[in-house]
């Protein structure tokens, strides 16, 4: 896994209103986040900046900007804990690397078992033809 740390001067945060039900609440209060990581900016490590923005994910813009809006919780400071942790997650997903995946062949007698099964399945619909006598 690749090393990485977020700056707090690469995130930028800005309250809204949140949508949905919540009575007077949501009216009054702006409680939910709009939070904006540019990332071609951010001290990331170029590897990770590039893995982003080949990722085809609808919260990263076309001018890579990754927008994420929290508004799960009531409070402020929640929803900004919240829209960090799946920042975080975002990057850690990219930060991963990759398995190489080793081309094998089935083995002798999974081919056989695979071929006997084949038989059976073959033999029971051939069962289902017309009676003759």
């Amino acid at each position: 896994m690749i090393k990485f740390t977020l700056r707090e001067e690469d995130i930028e945060f800005s309250a809204i209103r949140a949508q949905g039900a919540g009575g007077q609440n949501v009216n009054k209060v702006s409680c939910a986040i709009h939070l904006r990581f540019a990332i071609a900016a951010s001290s990331l490590p170029e590897i990770i900046k590039e893995r982003l923005l080949a990722l085809n994910d609808q919260r990263i813009t076309k001018d890579g900007v990754v927008v994420i809006k929290a508004q799960q919780h009531r409070s402020q400071e929640l929803n900004r804990m919240d829209a960090l942790q799946r920042l975080h997650e975002l990057v850690e997903s990219v930060a991963m690397p990759v398995k190489l995946r080793h081309a094998t062949k089935p083995s002798y007698g999974a081919r056989m078992r695979r071929l006997e099964g084949k038989n059976q399945r073959g033999s029971i619909k051939q069962l289902r033809g017309k009676v003759r006598d």
